[in-house]
């Protein structure tokens, strides 16, 4: 049986985050389901100049990650979808990424508000107990974000900001290097194998020499 991993990008800055988990997702040979709400398409578009449409899901998805996708077990749904696979707990899927999650998703996410799919197939996905990470990157945060965070990490999700370590590259790390750090601890939280980043080895500098 097909058991997908479901990501969620929402409006967030932070799409190259999505970008670097879907690679590594796929890199693992895990099969994903996509939802991309209507503020990240245009978050999308303004950190890549790329547009992502519905009708054209595959080739926008394929021109975004800079891959070929030929033989990707890959399936998209619209954020608009509420009949969607993913918005019932009987669809078998392993479990969710929402990143990059925005504040408003967070929030929608914390209270069962369901407005879309991403919100409602995060929803299922805790209550059906499975895996659920959520990427807040929005900065600084007041004190309802934190309240919401609170109640996502109650509620059996994986709080994971983004916020990037350098110990493997140090100061001179890319930009790259950055987003793969984070990628690679979202995977680590899925329990899905990826090579993004060298791992603490208790050496210092061990991993730049």
């Amino acid at each position: 049986m097909r058991r997908p991993w479901v990501v969620g990008v929402s409006g967030a800055s932070g799409t190259p985050y999505a970008a670097a988990v879907i690679g590594g997702l796929l890199d693992a040979g895990e099969a994903v389901d996509l939802v991309v709400s209507r503020a990240a398409r245009l978050t999308i578009l303004d950190e890549t100049g790329r547009a992502f449409r519905d009708a054209h899901w595959s080739d926008d998805l394929a021109d975004w990650l800079g891959r070929d996708l030929t033989g990707a077990d890959l399936a998209y749904w619209s954020a608009g979808d509420l009949a969607a696979g993913p918005s019932s707990g009987s669809y078998p899927v392993r479990g969710m990424a929402v990143v990059p999650a925005s504040t408003a998703a967070c929030a929608g996410i914390a209270i069962g508000l369901s407005k879309d799919l991403l919100q409602r197939a995060a929803e299922v996905n805790l209550k059906e107990r499975r895996t659920v990470v959520v990427v807040p990157r929005e900065t600084p945060v007041t004190r309802s974000h934190l309240e919401h965070l609170i109640a996502l990490h109650d509620a059996g999700a994986v709080v994971l900001p983004a916020s990037p370590g350098f110990y493997g590259a140090g100061a001179s790390a890319s930009a790259q290097q950055l987003v793969d750090f984070v990628a690679g601890k979202v995977l680590d939280a899925l329990g899905v194998p990826h090579s993004l980043f060298r791992r603490w080895s208790g050496e210092l500098g061990a991993a730049r020499t």
